[in-house]
């Protein structure tokens, strides 16, 4: 069994008992996108089903596709889904569009607190403006970039000895960018039980967020800011920094001698497959897939380790993932839609949630003294979220993302220029994109 928190039958007859609905029975409809912690949402969502007496029904799109459909639904006020777990970077557009219920009242009247879940993602996926008490979104998965490593090779002692003969260190979890790097190189093309294998995946996908998704983890511990701390959409300097520029060649550095061949259009399921294939030592991912690491036949049970995103000169971040749950504005069941909020948000709810495969933001489950120990990946899904950080989440995200993912992929995939010139241009697209919005 399972070393995670689970609910006991006693607490979840206490929820049954507990949890009274305000509205009438509705078919309600979730959207969010199609992947592994949806699964999981609709078993623990049975819960919901049995207590208040109203009907789930699920929207679950791919993520290539993710942004366009659900973004195309709020604009065009659909009233499709009655509850969207929409992407951390919607929150800016949610709100400031009216696309989103603002929850603080409907949080006051129900004892329900923000100081109850990990800052980092309240300020992520719950509130805008950002660094102000107002709340567009419960947050519902805590998400971040860290790394996946073959643990069962890192500990081989030939590989050991040929990598201590190489670089005068053991070989072990890197603490910075730069010994990864040394880590995938060393690994790119080596033949291991019979079969070449190739340092590490990373992020390189074009059409969506890939890259930028990936990229940032080198960028933010090189310096790159997205812009001035004490003048809002200050960009010069910033984006653009001569240390930025070095992170980004890092990346690319790591791109051109470490990946596997092919890998120039890689995001979340290529990485999954290379490494669970067995062709890659590590690789750069998202923590939602750890629990499949854990189950898969050819890399789990031991032979997967896990580390928080490596440190650079400027300091250790990671890009933040996951989501909060929101209210559809457009949505004629709003009040059967809170009841589903109010439900989720209570302790036993997430404590379960984490148990089936969701990663709760709630400090009650996180901070419990066993959480640490409960799998594999625990310690390293806390220490990540302690250091993360987060694209644009302006209502304009859209327009800056597409500019970066075409600057970064330019630069790192095709070969374009140089680091310094695709940042440059970065922070002219940006400029532009701020000065059609009015905000310089």
């Amino acid at each position: 069994m399972t070393k995670r928190h689970l609910v006991s039958v006693a607490a979840s007859a206490l929820i049954v008992g507990s949890f009274a609905t305000s509205a009438a029975a509705e078919d309600l409809t979730l959207c969010w996108a199609a992947w592994d912690p949806a699964n999981a949402l609709i078993e623990l969502s049975k819960d919901f089903e049995a207590q208040s007496g109203h009907k789930m029904k699920f929207e679950f799109v791919p993520w290539t596709s993710f942004a366009d459909r659900m973004l195309n639904e709020l604009n065009s006020k659909g009233q499709l889904c009655d509850l969207m777990i929409g992407d951390s970077q919607w929150i800016g557009g949610g709100a400031e569009n009216g696309h989103y219920v603002k929850l603080n009242d409907f949080f006051d009247a129900n004892g329900i607190t923000m100081d109850d879940f990990i800052p980092a993602t309240v300020t992520g996926y719950a509130e805008w403006p950002k660094g102000t008490p107002n709340y567009y979104a419960l947050p519902a998965f805590g998400d971040v970039v860290g790394w996946t490593y073959r643990k069962d090779w890192f500990e081989n002692p030939e590989i050991q000895a040929a990598f201590k003969e190489k670089h005068g260190r053991d070989l072990g979890v890197p603490a910075t960018l730069e010994e990864l790097r040394d880590i995938a190189q060393f690994f790119q093309g080596r033949e291991i039980d019979g079969k070449t294998v190739y340092g590490a995946a990373i992020y390189t996908e074009r059409g969506s967020e890939g890259i930028t998704m990936g990229a940032t983890n080198a960028l933010y511990n090189y310096g790159f800011l997205y812009e001035n701390p004490e003048k809002p959409y200050d960009l010069a300097g910033f984006v653009n920094s001569p240390e930025a520029a070095k992170g980004l060649e890092l990346y690319k550095e790591i791109y051109d001698t470490a990946t596997p061949p092919g890998a120039s259009n890689w995001y979340m399921s290529e990485n999954i497959d290379a490494y669970k294939s067995g062709q890659v030592a590590m690789q750069m991912n998202f923590a939602f897939i750890w629990p499949g690491v854990e189950a898969d036949a050819n890399v789990g049970g031991g032979k997967s380790g896990y580390f928080p995103n490596p440190a650079g000169p400027a300091g250790q971040f990671a890009q933040l993932g996951g989501q909060g749950i929101s209210v559809v504005a457009y949505s004629t069941k709003q009040d059967a839609a809170l009841d589903y909020i109010k439900w989720f948000a209570q302790p036993e709810v997430q404590s379960k949630w984490w148990a089936l495969g969701g990663y709760s933001a709630l400090k009650a489950v996180v901070e419990d003294p066993g959480f640490a120990a409960s799998q594999p990946y625990a310690q390293t899904f806390l220490d990540s979220m302690a250091i993360v950080k987060d694209f644009w989440a302006e209502p304009a995200y859209a327009d800056l993302l597409l500019a970066m993912q075409n600057r970064l992929h330019n630069y790192v995939v095709a070969g374009d220029g140089t680091a310094q010139e695709a940042l440059d241009g970065l922070v002219e697209d940006w400029t532009e994109v701020f000065e059609d919005e009015g905000k310089l």
